[in-house]
Parts: C-alpha cells; sequence; structure tokens
C-alpha cells in the first residue's frame, strides 16, 4: 500500500540512505524544539516530544506532501496556552481531536484551495503577532524571573515582568546567553550543524557544572521526563464539552490547515513538486485525531523542519517517518538527562523561532506600500498580539474583503459611447464596409438620438451592480429607441448583477424600447440563461461583436427621423438619412397633389 504511494513512484534502494540522513538530522533539530513548544504551550515537555513522533510519523504516511514534516509548532503556542488556561490541559486533548476531525472533512469536502486563498496580508499579521507574542513570553525564562503568573493577554504578562524584575537570575541570564551565542556561532560558521541542540547542550553543560541547582531546569518544574510512550486512552467526550470547545477547535484547524499548506507550498518551492492539499489537510486530520489519544498536543506541517527535510537530502516521506523514529529512541534512551536542561536555555531557542517566522520582511515591505494592504496587517497584527487569533483572523478576513469589494467597484467602468462634442472625420481616411462600427463612433465622438451604447468593463457584483444601473438609468432619460450596452469586458456576473440587469431590461422595455447586447461572456451567458433573463432580452438581441448589434440597432430606429439628423454618428446614417429624405420628399409631393385635387 504504502510503495503504490505516487510521491514513492521512481524510488530506489539507493535513496533510503538519504532519507535516513535527512530523516536524522530533522529528528535531532525535532527533539528541543517539540519540548520548548510544549512549555511555551504551558503542558510538560513529555507532550511535545509525543507529538513530534506520533503526529511526525502519520503526516509523513498519509499527507500530502512528499517532504512534508508535521510536529508542534510555535504558531500554535498562544491558542494552545490559552486553552490550557481557560479549559485545561485535558480538553486541549478533546479540542485537538475535534480539530482533526474538521481537517479530515475539509479535505474530504476538497476545501484546500480554498484555505489557500487567505490575503497574504492577513496571514503575515498573525504571523508577526505570534512571533511577538512567543518572544516576550520567553523573557521571564531569559532572566530567571520567579513568582509569576502566566496570564492569556498580552498587557498582563507584561505587567508580570515588570512587576517581577526585582527577582532576575543572573546565572539564567548567563546560561541563556551561551545558548543564544552558541546557536548564532554554529548557524553562522556551521549551518548544517543542528543549532538549537548545540546550543541547549552547551548551555546545559555550563549551569550543570558551574552553577548547579542556580537556574530552574526542567526536572525541577515539570517533574522527570518518562523514557516511554504514554497508553493509549480515549479522552471523555461529552456533548457540553463539544460545545464548549467548538471555537478553539474550529481556531486549531484553520490554523493548522493554514500552516501545513503554507509549509507543502514553500516545499514545492524549493523542490519543483506539487503537493496535494486536499490530502494533506486529511493527514494532517488523522494526526490529530489520534495524537490526543497519546497525550500529544494539536501538530501542523512545521516550515522550517521541512525545509532542514529538503537540504539534508530528503527523497521521499520516509524521512519524516525517520525522523520520529529518531525521537522516539531518543526519549526510550535519553529522556532522564532531558530533566537537566535549564529552562533559560530553552528561551533563546524559542526567541530564535519568534524571529525566523516574524516574516519581518515581508511586514516591512507591506508597511512601505501605504496601501490598503497595510491596514489589514496592521489590523490583524495588533488584534493578534493584545487580543487572540480568534479575533485577528475574522477580522483581517472581513476588512480584506471589504477592501477587495471597494477595489472591485472602483474597477467597473459605465462609459457612454459617442457622447461629447462632434468632431470631422480626416479628409484623407475613408471608412470602409468591414470596419467596426463602434470604432467609428469613438472616434467622431457622435451620439445617435435614437441608440444609446453602454461600454461596460469590470465585473458585475453586489459591489458595484447598484451603481451599474443608476448609471444607466440616469442616461437613459431621453429615451432612446435602443439601448446597446457592450459587455465584452464583464467577465464575472453574479445574481446581484444579474438582478440590477433584469431591472433595466424590463424598465426599457416597458417603455417600448428595445435592448441589445453585445460581447456577452460565458459565465454571464450562462447566468442569464438559467434566471431566464436571457428569453426576456431575446436570443435575436444578443450579438458577439458590436458592429453587428449596431447593424440590427439602425433596422429599429424610427426611420424618418433619420431625415434631418445631423449626427451621422455610423456610416449608415447618410444612406438612411438620404433614404428618409427620399420618403420624405415623396410624401409631401403626394400631399401636395391630393391638395390640388381637392381644390381643383
Amino acid at each position: 500500500m504504502l510503495l503504490r504511494d505516487d510521491r514513492f513512484k521512481g524510488y530506489r534502494l539507493q535513496h533510503l540512505q538519504k532519507d535516513v540522513i535527512s530523516g536524522f538530522v530533522v529528528g535531532i533539530v525535532a527533539i528541543p524544539l517539540g519540548m520548548a513548544f510544549a512549555i511555551a504551550s504551558g503542558v510538560k515537555p513529555e507532550y511535545g516530544l509525543y507529538t513530534t513522533i506520533i503526529a511526525g510519523i502519520i503526516i509523513s504516511l498519509l499527507g500530502g506532501s512528499r517532504f512534508q514534516i508535521g510536529g508542534p509548532t510555535g504558531a500554535f503556542i498562544p491558542i494552545l496556552f490559552g486553552i490550557v488556561m481557560q479549559y485545561g490541559y485535558e480538553n486541549l486533548l478533546i479540542a485537538g481531536f475535534m480539530a482533526g476531525i474538521m481537517l479530515i472533512l475539509m479535505g474530504a469536502f476538497r476545501l484546500g484551495g480554498v484555505i489557500k486563498y487567505i490575503p497574504r496580508p492577513v496571514t503575515i499579521g498573525f504571523t508577526a503577532g505570534i512571533a511577538v507574542i512567543i518572544f516576550t513570553g520567553q523573557i521571564g525564562n531569559f532572566l530567571g524571573l520567579t513568582g509569576m503568573e502566566r496570564h492569556e493577554d498580552f498587557i498582563s504578562n507584561m505587567g508580570e515582568i515588570a512587576s517581577h524584575i526585582h527577582t532576575i537570575n543572573l546565572y539564567s541570564v548567563i546560561t541563556a546567553l551561551i545558548c543564544l551565542a552558541a546557536m548564532l556561532i554554529i548557524q553562522r560558521y556551521f549551518p548544517k550543524v543542528p543549532a538549537s541542540l548545540f546550543g541547549l547542550f552547551v548551555s546545559s553543560i555550563t549551569a550543570y557544572y558551574l552553577f548547579p541547582g542556580k537556574v530552574a531546569t526542567i526536572g525541577s518544574t515539570y517533574g522527570g521526563i518518562p523514557s516511554k510512550l504514554p497508553s493509549l486512552q480515549f479522552p471523555e467526550i461529552t456533548w457540553d464539552r463539544i460545545e464548549m470547545l467548538l471555537v478553539p477547535a474550529f481556531t486549531i484547524a484553520m490554523l493548522g490547515g493554514i500552516e501545513s499548506l503554507l509549509s507543502a507550498v514553500v516545499a514545492d518551492g524549493m523542490t519543483g513538486t506539487r503537493h496535494n492539499s486536499n490530502r494533506e489537510l486529511i493527514g494532517q486530520g488523522i494526526a490529530n485525531v489520534v495524537t490526543p489519544l497519546f497525550g500529544g498536543i494539536p501538530a501542523t506541517g512545521a516550515i522550517a523542519r521541512t525545509a532542514t527535510n529538503i537540504r539534508s537530502g530528503a527523497i521521499s516521506p520516509l524521512s519524516g517517518v525517520i525522523h520520529g523514529v529518531v525521537v522516539l529512541l531518543v526519549l526510550l534512551l535519553f529522556a532522564p538527562l532531558a530533566s537537566n536542561i535549564p529552562l533559560a536555555a530553552m528561551a533563546p531557542i524559542l526567541m530564535v523561532v519568534a524571529w525566523n517566522m516574524s516574516e519581518r520582511y515581508e511586514f516591512a515591505h507591506i508597511i512601505r506600500t501605504r496601501s490598503a494592504d497595510t491596514i489589514v496587517l496592521l489590523v490583524t497584527f495588533l488584534l493578534t498580539v493584545f487580543t487572540s487569533l480568534t479575533t485577528a483572523v475574522p477580522v483581517g478576513i472581513a476588512l480584506s474583503i471589504v477592501i477587495f469589494v471597494k477595489r472591485m467597484t472602483e474597477i467597473l467602468t459605465i462609459a457612454k459611447v459617442g457622447t461629447g462634442a462632434g468632431q470631422e472625420q480626416d479628409d484623407g481616411k475613408e471608412m470602409t464596409d468591414g470596419e467596426s462600427a463602434v470604432s467609428d463612433i469613438f472616434e467622431r465622438q457622435r451620439s445617435c438620438p435614437q441608440i444609446d451604447i453602454f461600454n461596460i468593463e469590470g465585473p458585475l457584483f453586489f459591489g458595484a451592480a447598484n451603481m451599474f444601473e443608476k448609471s444607466i438609468m440616469r442616461e437613459i432619460q431621453s429615451k432612446p429607441k435602443v439601448l446597446i450596452l457592450q459587455l465584452t469586458d464583464v467577465p464575472y456576473m453574479d445574481t446581484t448583477g444579474e438582478g440590477n440587469l433584469s431591472s433595466i431590461v424590463r424598465h426599457f422595455k416597458k417603455q417600448g424600447g428595445t435592448i441589445v447586447l453585445s460581447g456577452l461572456q460565458e459565465q454571464p451567458r450562462k447566468l442569464l440563461e438559467k434566471t431566464g433573463l436571457l428569453n426576456l432580452i431575446g436570443e435575436d438581441h444578443i450579438f458577439a461583436a458590436t458592429e453587428d448589434a449596431v447593424n440590427f440597432a439602425l433596422s429599429k430606429v424610427d426611420a424618418s427621423s433619420c431625415a434631418n439628423c445631423r449626427q451621422m454618428a455610423f456610416p449608415k446614417c447618410s444612406l438612411l438619412s438620404e433614404s428618409a429624405m427620399r420618403e420624405v420628399s415623396t410624401a409631401s409631393a403626394l400631399l401636395e397633389s391630393k391638395q390640388s385635387k381637392q381644390l381643383s
């Protein structure tokens, strides 16, 4: 079954060596991150390792990306910490389980492509906001502050730091600086060495031998880490809990879906491959259903670890499976040693993660544009920091929609063709029968008293449809005989736009006029067919070219009115005028003859 996976197409035995190496490297990188993310989320460090092992293996086996590495991520920290603070750890497991079911349903209903359409300013805004929360949340551990309480909101946490700054522990600061310095040096001069693990090792050894007992450790704060996986336990799910955790679970599912698909897109860009977004959501969902049964926290695709996996030479999803196995072996063999890791050594690891995920260059770029996107970015960012993701993301998306509608409304242009002062045609230019009638009316800027032509450009949707109707109604107060609407540049029409068009059609027909459409595109045509408006207008009143529409319109005008018309808006106007003059002359002669006979 596994070998029939298309992600293993062309796999050879020699590829296994590369997968083993990359899996080992990513597994070593994932160990300190898994513990750090768990601690920052308000749970025990071993739960992060359980998540790395179980979710990492399942996501690699069942996901839609060849190189995706799954596990706990920094993006989840504010959400998971808030859930733990408000509902408790057991309810966090239930929320993660529910989120997994939601992700499976999203993939089953093929919503993978929809999630990717979340505006970029929104994703950058909440990602930068999460980075600020993670970074500031580690200041206490970096400084070794004691007696602090952790809160859900940013301002209260900053207040805790300020009120406990007098408890700063110099040994913790030294430990944190050693870890940070070691990481930066390794990243600069030995990029292939896992910087976080190296920094954690050096700072832990230093603290253990130079000032033992002077800094808080994982063991002194959370107890020892068991060297085994927990037994399978199904959480007690009740309807009351489902109702209570519905919003947190949906938030986890949405963020997990967004992060995993963003990570898969990054992997595609680095390798030239293409992921299956719906399958990726299903794989993520299954992982989040299974992981809570073993005490693990919610997981998603990890962009940094996925990139490390690719750079280490990964060939297939087996590298992700091996990464989970490596973490499992370390847990089984070396878990007791992890109890001696100082919390101050974990702080710079998370700070560096926050710095790297902050999207600072993209953030600054959008700020410099000083556009509507800048407003969306700042609103999402500030709401993420000062409220929560559950507020920030919906508000950011809603604001983006409002701005999009406004932009689309501004794009729609309605121009009456042929209005303005008349100007004579160049003497050296002759109009041939093959030339477009509408191009002639543009050139000479003359309008026919009996025919109004409007050129519509842009989508006819709910944001612009009312303006479209009002503009047309205002311009046709002269009650022309024929109304031509050029719809060549209308790519899309919704039911609101169709409704406003229908009002124009019904009003104009009620006045005894003839309405003609030209250049009707496929989507608007299908919509008009479904609503029956096409039948009301008449298939014989629909033309592909405006020239044909004008020729048809000329057959519907009052020919007698053309006799004294000096506009000559169309090439055929001279013929119509001459014909009308002859008819008028003939009618006048007949009338005079009849009157003479009556007098005699």
